[in-house]
């Protein structure tokens, strides 16, 4: 199992972290908004424990980018936010739990374990996004598209990443910049279309049908390949 923490405390980081490697959880940290959610659209986590203060970008932010990347990952909110007003902003956030700080780790492995229970009874396999003979190995940060590797940039793959979670759905182009582009100011919206042209290129050797259709005026959509 393997559990993303994300606070900017680090004491308290460290802290969980050792607590749920004695449970022999795998677990990584970030501590900040940021750097947070970069990990976890990688999509390679079971649960993710957030903060709901950081630096960056706040956790019900880092819930709603989870949840709009269409990730199984658990989400635990940690908050000093007590009242029900709070629960009920985080949950809508797309939290699954919410514990309050401070709190027993006891409690914390608790929540994580039955949250954990959830996700594998209800998620498919994270090793790997795949259409047809299109695949995305998550936990080794390998493509092919049949037997042919495809060598692709950090950005190229984000965006590739995207629409596999996304086969067969229409994605705007402010939704590709939004998840692709998700740090970066000043991205205009032809950036989408000249990536899709250099994405293209690596994907579609001679012969080989395009999977990513335009929808003009809209943005694309990566065709369900049922072989």
């Amino acid at each position: 199992m393997r559990v993303l923490v994300i606070e900017d405390d680090q004491r308290l980081a460290r802290l969980v972290a050792r607590v749920l490697s004695e449970e022999h959880y795998q677990v990584d940290q970030a501590h900040d908004g940021e750097a947070g959610l970069d990990l976890l659209l990688r999509g390679t986590y079971d649960v993710a424990i957030v903060d709901w203060m950081l630096p960056g970008r706040d956790g019900p932010a880092i819930c709603r980018a989870a949840r709009a990347a269409r990730l199984a990952t658990a989400l635990l909110l940690l908050t000093a936010r007590g009242q029900v007003e709070d629960k009920v902003a985080g949950f809508d956030s797309g939290a699954d739990d919410y514990l309050v700080k401070p709190f027993a780790f006891e409690e914390l492995l608790v929540r994580v374990r039955a949250l954990s229970r959830r996700f594998h009874s209800t998620a498919p396999s994270l090793d790997e996004l795949r259409n047809g003979e299109l695949v995305l190995d998550l936990r080794n940060h390998t493509a092919r598209r049949g037997l042919r590797s495809l060598d692709l940039t950090p950005t190229e793959w984000n965006l590739l990443e995207y629409l596999l979670r996304n086969v067969g759905q229409t994605l705007t182009k402010q939704q590709i910049l939004d998840y692709v582009w998700s740090y970066e100011q000043d991205v205009q919206p032809q950036m989408v279309e000249v990536y899709i042209s250099y994405l293209r290129r690596k994907l579609n050797a001679a012969g080989e049908p395009d999977p990513i259709v335009t929808v003009r005026g809209v943005g694309y959509r990566l065709e369900v390949d049922r072989v």
